[in-house]
């Protein structure tokens, strides 16, 4: 109760992180909880893709598809591990969109958003390229193909927060704000410990309500706050299958009923098939792909491609839902994909609420955020070095992602000649997830054996420790579904050894980094 922070943030998703390394690197002390794992709500639960939003276009959501465009280049800049270029190939055929307004469409998508690095807009000859392949014979001739990022959701998170906390942000995983109050001027929040029980009170000059689908249920935690704007949970399912073809270009299918689904190449040797659009009014924290959504996406991924997709070759599913704000669209797929802010300060203190949002512009929200709250921040004043609309957030790379973007490939070879004990599936893993923060976990090992207990999937013991000290990983589904998706690989038994070893290691004085305590 001695310290007064500058800001505290409630939730731990892309939102809450984005904000938390933001502020923290003005200057600014931060404090940020979240009642589960990093990342375990709507932000590990996207379509992993780092897009303008090619179909916003329709409802004339231009800002926001140009701010997302402008975002696209500057993610994969600071991040070029977990982000990489994706080619999407768009098949068209008569009677959905005109070939026209598609054209149409594609060249503002390449021109309106500053677009640098990545590869035009080019026409395709289904019937002649390889792209054509994978879809049903004589139906689809023509097509577009353009580029976008496809992003490591999770870790995007992970990785934000793990930068708050290196430049001096407490990080609070599993600890849930259990009550918010004012008293003179300060914001006092109380947080219970979910393991414990144990409860915390802290104080800060200004409060961020980040609680994505429970941003609704923060307010009525004692905040003295009526909201004024409302939430619309939109339910988005994804399916995983088998591999469906060689080439590494995405697909973007348009539907009959006017929505869009995306087939991505996924972890190598698998397919990933999404979304779904349909309000949801149940516990956010209880939502699954239904078996209507599963056959959905199955029937139409099949309408294009000449193997059909058939529920039972589902490998995995997962769904999330998105806190969108309630702008009265009668359709979920209508329903703005913007961010709204309200900002309430009762009895004087600032509390700032975030409604809807989307991972490609979780830095620019952030950005906004602090512009919003610059009155009530000791940061507030202009910095020589800071200017808010090229902000530090969009220089400074992500830990790990200090290369440049085509350096991958060499970071794998170079993994793979100062660790020849590597299988090379084994080095681009960890080139992808870490960057050139891999040899941290990999340290001064001579052998695979030094790397420790192996728990299948080319996951050791090593990375583990890692996950547990750095990554604030708790349990075998934190690093199985998010640090990593090493999930599709692992069976039932190696993640119960997982969970197992974990479980002991936590308990054995080996204090996984639940706070921020200390720079990695």
């Amino acid at each position: 109760m001695d310290r007064i922070f500058d800001l505290a943030i409630i939730g731990g998703g892309i939102n809450g992180c984005g904000i938390a390394r933001d502020a923290v690197g003005r200057g600014n002390s931060v404090f940020l909880c979240e009642m589960n794992d990093l990342a375990s709500g709507t932000s590990s639960w996207s379509t992993k893709l780092v897009h303008g939003g090619l179909r916003y276009l329709e409802y004339y959501e231009f800002r926001l598809v140009r701010e997302a465009l402008i975002e696209r280049e500057i993610l994969w800049q600071i991040a070029p591990h977990i982000i990489r270029p994706l080619r999407f190939v768009l098949p068209h055929h008569a009677g959905l969109r005109p070939a026209w307004l598609l054209r149409l469409g594609l060249f503002l998508y390449d021109h309106i958003g500053g677009r640098h690095l990545l590869p035009p807009t080019r026409s395709v000859d289904l019937a002649r390229d390889e792209v054509g392949k994978p879809l049903i014979a004589n139906r689809y001739t023509k097509g577009f193909e353009y580029s976008d990022c496809f992003v490591d959701d999770a870790r995007l998170v992970v990785l934000t927060a793990r930068d708050a906390a290196d430049r001096g942000a407490e990080i609070h995983t599993r600890t849930r704000a259990v009550e918010i109050r004012q008293v003179d001027g300060i914001w006092q929040l109380t947080v219970e410990d979910t393991s414990s029980g144990t409860r915390t009170t802290i104080q800060a000059r200004a409060l961020v309500n980040a609680g994505g689908p429970w941003v609704e249920q923060v307010l009525s935690s004692g905040s003295g706050v009526n909201a004024r704007a409302k939430v619309r949970l939109v339910q988005g399912s994804h399916i995983v299958v088998r591999k469906l073809y060689d080439h590494d270009r995405a697909y973007i299918f348009q539907n009959a009923d006017g929505r869009i689904i995306f087939v991505i190449p996924y972890q190598d040797d698998f397919t990933l098939i999404g979304t779904t659009d349909r309000d949801y009014d149940g516990d956010p924290a209880k939502v699954k792909a239904s078996t209507e959504e599963i056959a959905y996406l199955c029937a139409s991924a099949s309408e294009y491609l000449a193997k059909p997709v058939k529920p039972e070759d589902v490998v995995w599913t997962y769904s999330g839902v998105r806190p969108l704000y309630d702008d009265g669209a009668s359709e979920a797929k209508a329903a703005t994909r913007d961010y709204v802010f309200e900002l309430d300060t009762p009895g004087g203190a600032p509390l700032l609420s975030i409604y809807g949002g989307k991972i490609t512009t979780y830095r620019r929200l952030a950005e906004e955020a602090l512009e919003r709250l610059a009155p009530y921040l000791r940061s507030s004043a202009p910095r020589e070095d800071f200017k808010a609309k090229e902000g530090w957030t969009g220089k400074a790379a992500l830990p790990g992602g200090d290369m440049d973007v085509s350096a991958i490939a060499a970071l794998t070879a170079e993994l793979t000649r100062d660790y020849p004990f590597l299988v090379p599936a084994h080095a681009k893993r960890l080139a992808h997830a870490y960057g050139t923060r891999a040899s941290k976990l990999l340290g001064n090992a001579k052998s695979a054996a030094d790397l420790g207990q192996s728990f299948g999937a080319t996951l050791t013991e090593s990375e583990v420790r890692y996950l547990m000290s750095a990554e604030w990983a708790c349990t075998a589904e934190d690093v199985a579904w998010r640090r990593s998706k090493l999930g599709l690989r692992l069976s039932a038994g190696e993640i119960a050894v997982l969970d197992e070893w974990m479980a002991a290691h936590r308990t054995s004085g080996e204090r996984p980094l639940r706070e921020a305590g200390g720079r990695t």
